[in-house]
């Protein structure tokens, strides 16, 4: 590089000035530049690996509500407003969830824990009068899990981002699907 700076120098008909305090200050600033934005970016994903770490439920305490729809054992389909309560402690959680429309109508409890991304409680549907254990994987307000009963299955899908929130459900009864969308 410095032979290019004589040479276009002497091309050009001027003088080379050799200016290292302006090269070493802009480095200088670059390093500072580069440094920052390193603590930065660790200090941001040191933060949120210890806000997910500090419960899987984080930003679910709360009550949620909106619309989805129910799909039927005989292929019917039903619009439906549901209201959820979560209420997190820690490492558990407590959900309560109801949907309803004019000719349907659910209520799902469920009580669960999160440890080392596995997810485990029970559940129950109160309308129904039947209920079980949950089974699955989750973390960071996104779950898989398993709702079984004797007779009965169902998997179950929920995400939450930011106020807003997802849950796909299909079981193997009369009930064969809801798709649901919850705001806060």
């Amino acid at each position: 590089m410095g032979l290019q700076l004589v040479s276009r120098a002497v091309v050009d008909g001027k003088r080379l000035v050799n200016k290292p305090s302006q090269t070493s200050e802009i480095f200088a600033k670059a390093r500072r530049l580069t440094f920052a934005a390193v603590a930065f970016f660790l200090a941001g994903s040191a933060a949120s690996t210890s806000y997910a770490q500090s419960s899987a439920f984080a930003g679910m305490s709360g009550t949620w509500s909106g619309p989805g729809i129910v799909t039927l054992d005989d292929g019917s389909a039903e619009r439906i407003r549901c209201r959820a309560t979560y209420k997190v402690s820690g490492a558990s959680m407590e959900m309560a969830l109801t949907c309803a429309s004019d000719a349907y109508r659910f209520n799902l409890l469920a009580a669960v824990v999160a440890q080392g991304g596995e997810v485990s409680g029970t559940w129950s549907e109160t309308s129904r009068n039947v209920g079980g254990n949950i089974q699955g994987r989750g973390a960071n307000g996104s779950f898989q899990v398993i709702a079984e009963a004797a007779g009965f299955n169902a998997s179950i899908a929920l995400k939450t981002t930011g106020n807003k929130q997802q849950i796909a459900m299909k079981a193997d009864s009369q009930f064969r699907a809801a798709n649901i969308s919850l705001s806060k």
